[in-house]
Order: C-alpha cells, then sequence, then structure tokens
C-alpha cells in the first residue's frame, strides 16, 4: 500500500514538473538591450556612448520605449521570431532596424547601435514598387540603380513584388529569388525599406508549388526569414513611415487585407508620435484603386477578381478592411498613402479627405491594358518642412 502511494506522489509529482517546464517554455521571454549613439561605428556599446531615450522597440504586436539611458525592457509574446527597432529622426541603424530572437536562450539582450545623421527641413525619397528580380530582370534593376546614382536620394521605399514569384515554386527557386533580391539591394547605394508583396508569399498556391502549409517558411515566414519584419514603421526628419503588410492568405489564394494582429500594432505605433507628425503610409495591395476600371474582370484562377475570405466574398485586389485602418489613422496628419501591384502609377483623392493614395509604375518593365501603355519607372518625392510634394515621375526607359 505504502508503495502505491509512493508511486502515486511521485508519478504527481514528475507530472507537475513537467507541466512547469512546458508553462516556462510557452510563458512570456523578458528581453533588454539599449539603444544608443554607436559614434565609432564599432556595433557595440562602449562606456562613453550614450543611450537614446523615447525610441520604439517593437515585437510586432507588443511596443515600449526607452528610457533617459537608452535602455528599454519587453515581455516578448510574438510568434514571428523578430524584435525591431524604429529609426528615430535624427539617425539611421549602424547596422539593422531589426534582430532575430532565440527565444531558446535563458536571459535574452538585444542591443541597437544608431549613427548620427545630419537633419534637414527637406529632403528627397523614392517610392519604386514591382522590381520582380531574377535572372531576366537584372538589366531593369542595373536602370533603376542609374536612377537613384542620379537623383540621390536620402532613402528608398520599394513596395513590394520583390521578386519574381514565391507564390507557386519550389523553396529551392523561391530561395535563389531572395537572395538575389539581397544582392541586388546591396548594390543601391542608398538606405533602402521594403514592404512585402504577393509573390514573396512562399509555396501558398500549393498545387503548383507542391510545398507543404507545414513547411518551416511558409507563407509569410519566408520574407520574415530574409528581410525582418512584414509591417514596422521608421522616422525621418519629422515624418513617420509605416510600412504595412497589405495582403494575407487563406487556402490557396492572397486577397488584400491588414489582418487583426497588424490592425493593433499599428494602433499602438501610431500613438507613439504626435497627432500633428506627418504619416505616410507604404504597402503593396492599395487601400483603393482604379486598376480595377483599368483591368478585365477576373471570376477565376490565379487573377480572379473576387476571393471569399473566411466564407465573405470580397474584391481581392485592394484592401478589404481599408475602412479598418483609414478610423485609425484619420485623427492624424496623414498626408500619403503609397502602394504599388498594378504596374501603373495612379494618383487620386476624394473631396474633403486629407490623404492622397497614389501608387507607382512597375520596375520590372512597360505594362499595357487595352489603350493604356504605362511606362516602367518611379516616382520621386522632395519634402520641404513637412510638406511633400505631389513627385515626379521617373522613367526607367529614355
Amino acid at each position: 500500500m505504502k508503495n502505491t502511494i509512493v508511486a502515486i506522489l511521485l508519478s504527481f509529482l514528475i507530472t507537475s514538473l513537467t507541466i512547469s517546464r512546458l508553462d516556462g517554455q510557452n510563458a512570456n521571454h523578458i528581453i533588454t538591450g539599449y539603444v544608443f549613439n554607436d559614434s565609432n561605428n564599432n556595433g557595440v556599446k562602449d562606456t562613453n556612448e550614450k543611450g537614446i531615450k523615447d525610441v520604439v522597440i517593437s515585437d510586432q504586436v507588443n511596443i515600449v520605449t526607452t528610457d533617459e539611458a537608452g535602455l528599454y525592457q519587453i515581455k516578448y509574446s510574438s510568434p514571428y521570431g523578430i524584435l525591431f527597432m524604429s529609426s528615430p529622426n535624427g539617425y539611421h541603424p549602424s547596422k539593422s532596424f531589426w534582430q532575430r530572437v532565440d527565444t531558446a536562450r535563458g536571459k535574452i539582450q538585444i542591443n541597437f547601435p544608431l549613427t548620427k545623421i545630419a537633419s534637414a527641413s527637406s529632403f528627397t525619397f523614392i517610392h519604386a514598387s514591382d522590381t520582380h528580380v531574377s535572372e531576366g530582370s537584372l538589366d531593369r534593376m542595373q536602370k533603376f540603380r542609374n536612377i537613384v546614382d542620379s537623383v540621390k536620394p536620402d532613402f528608398i521605399l520599394i513596395t513590394g513584388d520583390l521578386v519574381r514569384d514565391a507564390l507557386r515554386v519550389p523553396e529551392t527557386e523561391a530561395t535563389r529569388l531572395y537572395q538575389l533580391f539581397l544582392r541586388e539591394v546591396d548594390k543601391i547605394d542608398a538606405p533602402v525599406w521594403c514592404a512585402p508583396g504577393n509573390h514573396e508569399i512562399f509555396g501558398i498556391e500549393r498545387h503548383l508549388s507542391l510545398v507543404s502549409p507545414q513547411h518551416s517558411l511558409y507563407g509569410k515566414k519566408m520574407y520574415r526569414h530574409y528581410l525582418g519584419p512584414d509591417y514596422y514603421s521608421f522616422n525621418y526628419n519629422g515624418i513617420h513611415f509605416i510600412a504595412l503588410n497589405s495582403l494575407d492568405f487563406e487556402d490557396l489564394w492572397y486577397f488584400g487585407s491588414i489582418d487583426s494582429v497588424q490592425l493593433e500594432w499599428l494602433k499602438k505605433d501610431v500613438a507613439t508620435v504626435s497627432p500633428a507628425t506627418p504619416v505616410v503610409t507604404f504597402q503593396h495591395v492599395p487601400f483603393f484603386s482604379g486598376g480595377f476600371s483599368m483591368m478585365p474582370f477576373e471570376e477565376d484562377d490565379a487573377a480572379r477578381s473576387l476571393v471569399r475570405q473566411r466564407g465573405v466574398l470580397k474584391y481581392r485586389h485592394v484592401v478589404s478592411n481599408a475602412q479598418e485602418v483609414m478610423a485609425i489613422l484619420e485623427r492624424h496628419n496623414y498626408p500619403l498613402a503609397l502602394a504599388g501591384h498594378y504596374h501603373f502609377q495612379q494618383k487620386f483623392s476624394f473631396e474633403g479627405f486629407q490623404t492622397r493614395f497614389e501608387q507607382t509604375a512597375a520596375v520590372v518593365g512597360p505594362t499595357e491594358e487595352g489603350i493604356i501603355k504605362m511606362p516602367s519607372g518611379i516616382t520621386v518625392y522632395h519634402v520641404n518642412g513637412g510638406k511633400i510634394d505631389e513627385g515626379k515621375f521617373v522613367r526607367l526607359d529614355k
């Protein structure tokens, strides 16, 4: 009898310890670190290098800010394995604005070194899109770099469809294209900020890719593996830029949408800046677009115009819940929303609404729909005193 009782108690104790260990594995991890002025550019916080206060740190779910010493502490609960820093005004990341998080480690410390840059009342940035990088499009990237070398922008935004295709191909080809894109971007002599497009969603058209949904890089995971957070923010000379992932997918098909986790993050992100601060969003699938009127309405197959999103029939090639995003940003100074996807430069606004909705053409080449022929090109924006001009379209092919 005693032996039986002892066995039961031992069994209970072992079970309790096992549950405790499992709970520990699933518990939130605390990450700490410094954001600091890396004055000697060695990537290490030396004793004489000061921390930078009020810098936003995020795991794409939670947001915290650094204290007077540049120290932050965040309870990491994101499933994405990424931590990023929203670059503050007057600084640029010395290395990368994001880092991977290894939750298998015990105590985690992640520092973000920054390099001080000159502040100015005016600056220039380029909006490019739809590079569709492959071996066959490298000449297009060279033409793009020629424009960059001529314009000398302070930075570049690329709004998705970075690679030719990761939707419908196996891992080896998708990986090769991602790596090729990274090599091409590394040749550009200006900081580049990217947002994901539908062609970056790995393997979801499984009838063509033959990729399992259980693949470690399936869906949005491949983008995060190579390029980090698929939505984030940064600040430059008084303007708050927000990269959004305007795509989601269900079964075999992608569609335009801002998911619920991202919406909650967006509320927290814009709460860190003054309502008077100009906000610019950039993404792939646009909130609104005249593209539908230029293209045939497709009912079936890969180009279908409609898709059932969790049982509800909606437009596929614009953001189906755009109004939810507008409701978050309407109390802020929101002058410009940038996008790509249609390979056409489009500009329009609504009477009484503050935001201009603008898309640029494709780097990969000219596009033709019916009688409309859109040249390949990018858009150059000049900012002066917080005011963004109407932009100038620059053709890749002279």
